[in-house]
């Protein structure tokens, strides 16, 4: 396979990597540049709702953080292939109770022009 094929298969997983990295350091505007003006992002927990733009999806993330501030996510394993990409995770998080829980999940993003435009995320139940 040509060096620049391959490039393009590994791309969807750089960006899926570039995201939880600004995940993980907090970095709202970062995760933001990241995903099209209208991704599509279904959360993990039931009762959330589909969510779809930068605003919405934006003003998830900013709650989520304040509900966690010290959420991390450690990537299991992350593989895709060309539009597509999974990643399995742990997620170690404490409210603001001081209560520590640790989550595992799947999450399967779209991507286009470098940018997810889909995100769908599973926790284990």
């Amino acid at each position: 396979m040509s060096p620049i094929r391959m490039e393009r298969l590994e791309s969807g997983v750089r960006t899926v990597l570039a995201f939880t990295e600004a995940f993980n350091q907090r970095d709202l505007p970062g995760m933001l540049q990241l995903i099209s003006e209208d991704c599509s992002f279904e959360p993990p927990s039931p009762g959330d709702a589909h969510l779809r733009g930068k605003p919405a999806i934006s003003h998830y993330w900013q709650d989520y953080f304040n509900c966690f501030p010290q959420a991390h996510i450690k990537i299991e394993e992350a593989f895709g292939f060309g539009l597509r990409c999974v990643s399995r995770w742990n997620c170690t998080r404490t409210d603001s109770s001081g209560t520590t829980t640790t989550l595992r999940g799947v999450d399967l993003f779209r991507i286009q022009d470098s940018l997810i435009i889909e995100h769908l995320s599973y926790i284990k139940g």
